[in-house]
Order: structure tokens, then C-alpha cells, then sequence
């Protein structure tokens, strides 16, 4: 089971940088994503640069959202300097 997504920044580029409850730090790109319809509006820069925490899941607003499964899964792993 996926865990859930404790933070989350928005980065230029349409980047999303999510923080797992694991500890996991994973990046994805939301560009792939920009033409389904589901995902159109985020194109606006200052809709996708609102992403936050909602019950776990990335969101933009009360539409709009992705499944930690999605990030977990495609997004690369960011290494962090201890």
C-alpha cells in the first residue's frame, strides 16, 4: 500500500515534489499530464502552484487531484544531503 502524502511543494516547470509518510521524497513531472482534461486547468500557473495536502492526496482544489499511487510509483526519487 501506497503511503500517504505528507507535504507537498509545487516547483517551476510544473513539477510536483511530494514527501511520503515513509519519508520518501519523490519528483514528478506534471507535464505528460497537462492535455488529459482532467488535468487542463493546471496549465494556469498559478492554479498548479497551489498544490497542497488533502486527506493524503495532492490537490489543487476541490476538482482537481492525484493519487498518491501516481506519484509513489512514476515520480523519481530525490536523495536528500544528511
Amino acid at each position: 500500500m501506497t503511503p500517504d502524502v505528507v507535504e507537498v511543494k509545487a516547483l517551476p516547470n510544473f513539477v510536483i515534489e511530494a514527501t511520503f509518510a515513509d519519508g520518501e521524497v519523490r519528483r514528478l513531472s506534471m507535464h505528460p499530464y497537462l492535455d488529459y482534461p482532467a488535468f487542463a486547468e493546471l496549465k494556469e500557473g498559478s492554479l498548479f502552484m497551489r498544490a497542497h495536502v488533502a486527506h493524503g492526496v495532492v490537490a489543487w482544489n476541490d476538482e482537481i487531484d492525484l493519487s498518491p499511487d501516481t506519484l509513489y510509483l512514476k515520480g523519481a526519487s530525490v536523495t536528500r544531503a544528511r
